[in-house]
């Protein structure tokens, strides 16, 4: 019987350790790898951008190194939000969009930002992930675009392509926001190193600071 007991509680100090150890983890953010061809890739500083913006401006306390994660991999639950880039094609195939379905639906968080290009194949896709949801344009009410900053019409404009304004795009899954599609805006351009676009300090503040909203928003379980 004693032996029973001991073995018992080490099971439970165990099972507390892998908890505690998560809880203390620092969250951290992934990039999306995908198939079909596209430049997954693009924009290889902005991640590490918006995380250490959001770390000195609002001490969020996230790992400094984003993780880079496959659409189909059982590792993609270990991340609340992942971001996608990109300017061409995009294959999901039926297992990776079922896996993409089961991480928004059991909590996760994907952010789409289309680097130009990217919508003709994106949205096709994620049609597949929900058959049963349209992407829909937030209003400028939507807590997305006020948190730590406020956005009061909406997505700002990093750079010009087809002289249309931003759109952020979602899809809402039972009342919750699980995709965020920033579409004519380039936000991820604006996080990258100030070398790479020449940007203005005051827009690569704008896309940051939009970015850190996104990262609050997830973090706040709104």
């Amino acid at each position: 019987m004693k032996r029973i007991i001991v073995q018992t509680a080490l099971v439970l100090l165990v099972g507390l350790t892998g908890v505690f150890g998560r809880l203390n983890a620092q969250p951290q953010i992934a990039l999306l790898r995908y198939g079909g061809g596209g430049d997954w890739y693009a924009n290889p500083t902005s991640l590490s951008n918006l995380i250490a913006f959001c770390n000195q401006d609002a001490r969020m306390g996230l790992n400094p190194q984003p993780a880079t994660v496959d659409v189909g991999s059982a590792e993609l639950f270990n991340y609340p939000l992942v971001h996608m880039t990109g300017h061409g094609n995009v294959v999901f195939s039926e297992r990776e969009a079922d896996n993409l379905r089961k991480y928004l639906i059991g909590g996760g968080f994907l952010h789409i930002d289309d680097n130009y290009g990217l919508r003709e194949f994106i949205v096709p896709q994620m049609k597949r992930v929900f058959p049963e949801l349209e992407f829909v344009e937030l209003p400028f009410s939507h807590p997305i675009y006020h948190q730590r900053y406020d956005f009061p019409n909406g997505l700002p404009k990093i750079h010009e392509h087809d002289n249309l304004p931003p759109k952020g795009y979602g899809l809402v899954y039972e009342g919750r926001l699980v995709c965020f599609f920033t579409w004519e805006c380039d936000l991820g351009d604006g996080w990258e190193d100030p070398d790479v676009h020449g940007d203005s300090p005051a827009t690569r503040q704008k896309a940051l600071r939009m970015g850190e909203n996104i990262v609050s928003y997830v973090f706040s379980g709104q």
